[in-house]
């Protein structure tokens, strides 16, 4: 493995190296290997067994203030020397068609090796202990509800190892090395009086099996299936004046994702993704406007510990950090690479990430939540003398400007005098995202995560992303109830 690595370095400085000498004044190098390993059930059955490994190296270059990128699978010499010729051409082929040169800016890169370790490795459990795990979670689900029945569990079960090398000619040189686990779910639950209910969840970290023990799967699949057994059987239509609301950690999350990451994108504000993923409510010159009040801070980081979205170094070299996107309600900063750094005159905020060698590396998330408050659930909802309490979400849309939103609350509860009383059947907030982050009222203390896959991009890439905060409420809303 260490001849194999130390082979895979030669390479990458081989091409930055011959670019430079064939006329490129930036030139860009990444190894990149992605495998994969998946077992896919349903309703306790394995239907497939998948193993998948993507390697190879994905070359940028400027030439004349125009960018061109190729790739190969291929990893040896000739067929890097062919690959840089090609990015070169491509870039000279484009200079005639640019308006303005590409130009990156000036950034602190690193020289680093890093690793994420397993506490408990991908091997420590045999193909047919997995499978049973599948069995097992099954078992458990459908046994654990009477009235109703569970009568779909589908399972996605995935491990993968993301290694990468890193180089450009302006002195970057990253190693790093990021095993993954992930786990997807979609469980409906069926009663024949009185319908059906669905929830799909994605559990996904850094690191190994540990990850398995911590999130307690068979016990929360049982816990799950009780409490949807419970709403179809129980659940009231929301009140129909306005009240008060709180929001689950797990809808804040998706929301401050969805109207606070991507709008943040900065070359999603520039345009580029206008064709694409849409456009972007920020415009250039509002950095310092106000989008909400003092409880909306917003938070991307790349270096939580165990994060689905990890890393220490982006993919143009630049170390990792918090970007503070939104800060006590104004916009801060957004999401940065070189390129769109230097278009606004700041530094990169290390926002440049490639799905694989295949990808040129873009301007992503990482790990973004709404800043914690003080307040325990309890605190939150105590003083409610009518309202709501939206936990988790069954459907969600959102305009292509990241302005307009809907939520429709899966597990919902009614709140009077303080206490929680029942649940509260599809409960559908509908609001602005400056409507959002203007009247959020409390914030609670405990964030918790959620996992995805965050699409972008032409041709498209999906990136491991986390997405989370705490409990927040909101004044007297006016719920709408879907039909769904």
């Amino acid at each position: 493995m260490a001849l194999r690595g130390d082979l895979m370095e030669d390479l990458v400085l081989y091409a930055v190296d011959y670019a430079r000498s064939a006329g490129a004044t930036y030139a860009e190098a990444r190894y990149h290997r992605n495998s994969l390993r998946s077992i896919i059930s349903n309703n306790g059955s394995i239907l497939g067994v998948g193993s998948e490994v993507v390697e190879g190296m994905g070359i940028r270059v400027i030439v004349g203030g125009a960018l061109g990128f190729s790739a190969t699978n291929r990893l040896e010499r000739s067929s890097i020397k062919a690959a840089v010729d090609r990015a070169i051409s491509q870039a000279r082929s484009a200079f005639r068609l640019m308006k303005h040169p590409i130009e990156l800016a000036e950034s602190k890169l690193g020289r680093a090796k890093y690793s994420v370790l397993e506490a408990k490795h991908f091997d420590s459990l045999s193909f047919e202990e997995k499978a049973c795990f599948h069995t097992d979670l099954w078992k458990a689900t459908s046994r654990s509800i009477s009235e109703a029945k569970a009568s779909a569990l589908f399972i996605e079960y995935t491990e993968s190892f993301e290694e990468k090398i890193v180089a450009n000619s302006d002195g970057a040189f990253i190693e790093s090395k990021v095993p993954r686990i992930a786990l997807f779910y979609n469980l409906v639950i069926t009663h024949p009086q009185k319908g059906s209910i669905q929830r799909w969840e994605m559990l996904g970290a850094s690191g190994g099996l540990e990850w398995l023990d911590k999130w307690r799967l068979i016990n929360r699949l049982e816990e799950d299936a009780k409490t949807y057994e419970k709403i179809l059987l129980t659940a009231i239509e929301p009140p129909k004046d306005a009240v008060d609301l709180v929001i689950g950690s797990e809808i804040v999350g998706l929301m401050v994702h969805e109207s606070c990451g991507h709008p943040s994108e900065a070359d999603r504000i520039l345009g580029r993704e206008a064709a694409q993923a849409g456009k972007s409510f920020i415009k250039r010159g509002m950095i310092g406007e106000r989008i909400g009040n003092e409880n909306a801070t917003v938070i991307d980081d790349p270096s939580i510990p165990g994060s689905y979205g990890f890393y220490l170094y982006d993919d143009e070299g630049v170390p990792a950090k918090p970007r503070y996107l939104y800060k006590e309600g104004v916009i801060n900063e957004h999401l940065h690479n070189r390129w769109t750094a230097k278009v606004y005159g700041v530094e990169s905020n290390a926002a440049a990430r490639s799905m694989d060698y295949k990808s040129e590396p873009i301007v992503r998330m990482a790990n973004t939540y709404l800043k914690p408050g003080n307040y325990r659930l309890e605190e939150l909802i105590e003083d409610i003398e009518l309202g709501v309490y939206m936990k988790s979400y069954m459907e969600w849309n959102i305009d292509d400007e990241r302005w307009s939103q809907r939520y429709v609350g899966l597990e919902a509860y009614l709140i009077e005098r303080g206490e929680i009383k029942g649940f509260v059947k599809n409960p559908a907030l509908e609001i602005t995202t400056g409507g959002f982050y203007s009247n959020i009222d409390a914030v609670g203390r405990e964030v918790k995560f959620y996992a995805g896959t965050c699409g972008k991009g032409e041709p498209p890439q999906g990136v491991p992303v986390w997405f989370g905060g705490p409990d927040v409420k909101l004044r007297k809303v006016r719920l709408g109830v879907s039909i769904a």
